[in-house]
């Protein structure tokens, strides 16, 4: 994994800034705020997607047309997307122009009107939106998985909220919750291209001076244990769609790699992964089965997805169990270990590629730890796992620690 000339710079603003240098024909700036669906208020759940959605529609400055020509007349993008704790703002463009994407962002960070007319069209977009997602139970039940697990906290509802709620988004409520969450104490810009670090650094300073430390603090409150459960509610569907899920540590904490690694054994990408072999290669039960990390600031969840036949569900499950078991009780030997290391570096090498996924993650990694990480440094982190910290981790997901929804 090559090494990028790195730097992470501190604003007047009260944001910060990394960038990355690269030589590159094109640039990719953006800023990530610490703010997502878990802050919002009851009442107004889906208030952050939706803002993220409006802030395209008009600013004191500029008209829908103009904000969505801005970019795109040069050949760049310029895309947003919401999370549970966090709102990205970015853009792709061809070398050159940075000062436009700069002036673009900073303009719908700061200055966004949320237009009546604009917002109620907009307000059918997410309903549409809402309608397709529950159309595809394959997605929809992570979501239903995590109401549950997080029952009663500010990470029990989803992101795209409910009809309901939509309809209480007036421009009022959308520029008190822009105000209120969007200043420089709770940004980090991130940078990668080959323009020079300080000379981007200078760009972003002017672009947001106007974005200054204002609005409230976070209120973040760690989720409560719930009850172990198994839930399988009927559906009409072809597939019973099933997620397992236990509680991991959040991203600060020291064993995140080792997760990687073992959730990578278990059900990543790879059609050698335990899960697959066991279900798909071996049996025919599924067509794809999974397993993923969610990593929030103070809390984590595993999970294990699986599709199958409704009358395979507990056929499956049953596996899913004896190959959590076996990853806990029984250690992995050196030689497996080694491989397994080595087969996770490789795909690492391989992500590393999508220059758009690493700029991101580099931009998270410092808005949620306060650090950035070399590619050479998660690199040792990986290498340097024992057995002993596999185990560790493994013990978290025995079966008894673990809950399960099926949708079908």
């Amino acid at each position: 994994m090559k090494e990028l000339e790195t730097e992470i710079f501190d604003l007047s603003c009260g944001m910060r800034l990394v960038c990355r240098k690269a030589p590159l024909a094109l640039e990719y700036f953006g800023v990530a705020v610490n703010a997502g669906s878990r802050d919002e208020k009851v009442g107004e759940y889906g208030l952050a997607h939706f803002v993220e959605h409006t802030i395209f529609k008009g600013t004191d400055r500029r008209r829908a047309g103009h904000i969505i020509n801005r970019m795109e007349a040069v050949g760049g993008d310029l895309n947003a997307f919401t999370s549970k704790e966090e709102t990205n703002v970015y853009s792709v463009f061809p070398r050159g122009n940075l000062s436009r994407a700069i002036d673009l962002i900073a303009d719908l960070l700061a200055n966004s009107r949320f237009p009546e007319k604009e917002i109620d069209r907009e307000r059918e977009v997410v309903r549409d939106e809402i309608d397709s997602y529950l159309d595809t139970p394959s997605e929809a039940v992570y979501d239903d998985f995590e109401d549950l697990f997080f029952v009663g906290s500010q990470l029990g509802h989803n992101i795209l909220g409910t009809d309901a709620d939509l309809g209480r988004f007036t421009p009022e409520v959308c520029r008190a919750y822009l105000t209120g969450n969007f200043h420089g104490g709770r940004m980090v810009a991130y940078y990668l291209g080959p323009e020079s670090p300080r000379r981007v650094m200078a760009k972003v300073s002017r672009g947001f001076d106007g974005i200054r430390g204002r609005g409230q603090s976070l209120d973040r409150r760690e989720p409560a244990s719930v009850a172990r459960f198994d839930i399988r509610r009927e559906t009409e569907t072809h597939q019973s769609h099933t997620v397992v899920g236990a509680r991991l540590p959040g991203l600060g904490d020291s064993r995140r790699d080792t997760v990687a690694l073992v959730t990578n054994i278990l059900g990543g990408p790879g059609m050698n992964s335990r899960l697959n072999i066991s279900l798909r290669e071996r049996r025919g039960l599924v067509y794809t089965v999974e397993a993923s990390t969610t990593m929030f600031s103070d809390c984590g969840l595993f999970n294990i997805y699986f599709g199958c036949d409704p009358d395979d569900r507990d056929r499956c499950l049953e596996l899913v169990f004896r190959e959590l078991r076996m990853m806990a009780d029984s250690p992995l030997t050196p030689a497996r270990l080694a491989a397994a290391k080595k087969q996770y570096l490789g795909q690492m090498i391989v992500a590393s590629e999508n220059l758009e996924q690493g700029i991101l993650s580099t931009g998270r990694a410092l808005l949620m730890t306060g650090r950035v990480r070399t590619p050479r440094m998660m690199a040792d982190a990986v290498a340097a796992i024992t057995t002993d910290d596999i185990a560790e981790v493994a013990a978290m997901l025995r079966p008894e620690n673990c809950s399960v929804l099926s949708l079908g």
